[in-house]
């Protein structure tokens, strides 16, 4: 690869990491390509960006975009894929723990969620949180719930009155 290449692959990267609320580093030796292919797919559904980027240039962008400790340094060796999640940072942890529970060969190397980096111990419990869509919904669920309880008194309200009324006049005639 050209330097010129390079350069370029480095600032998309610079680009796809600053643009990522989540980024989760994988290893994928051993995946098939069917497998691989079935894997790119479920991330297309879910609005994930997965790409193979070689290691020396992952390092190059990384430092360019945030000063994250050696840490991810020491994570990035072998072949390594990232999974970038623009509008949502657990869409990708939810894609690759569905995948792992059929296909066991991808592991995760790290797990970035805005300037935070965590190792692969913590990917279970990233995976366990609400997507954003999720989130949203409890939320919208919460505030509705009363308004929904006013309006079910209120219509119980308007069938006994009703009730009274249709009583009433089923006594004077």
């Amino acid at each position: 690869m050209k330097r010129s290449e390079k350069e370029k692959v480095v600032a998309e990267v610079v680009d796809k990491i600053s643009r990522a609320q989540g980024m989760y580093f994988t290893q994928f030796s051993g995946i098939t390509v069917a497998e691989a292919t079935e894997l790119r797919a479920e991330f297309r559904k879910a609005g994930v960006e997965y790409r193979v980027i070689k290691n020396t240039l992952i390092k190059r962008a990384l430092k360019q975009v945030a000063d994250y400790d050696t840490f991810l340094d020491e994570k990035l060796n072998g072949p390594t894929a990232i999974a970038f999640g623009y509008n949502d940072p657990v869409s990708p942890a939810k894609v690759i723990k569905k995948f792992r529970e059929k296909v066991s060969k991808l592991d995760v190397k790290a797990c970035v969620i805005g300037k935070d980096v965590f190792d692969s111990s913590k990917f279970d419990e990233l995976a366990a949180l609400p997507t954003r869509e999720e989130s949203i919904a409890s939320i919208m669920g919460s505030l509705t719930a009363p308004v929904s309880g006013v309006v079910g008194v209120l219509n119980e309200i308007m069938r006994q009155i009703v009730g009274l009324v249709e009583a009433i006049e089923g006594t004077k005639s």
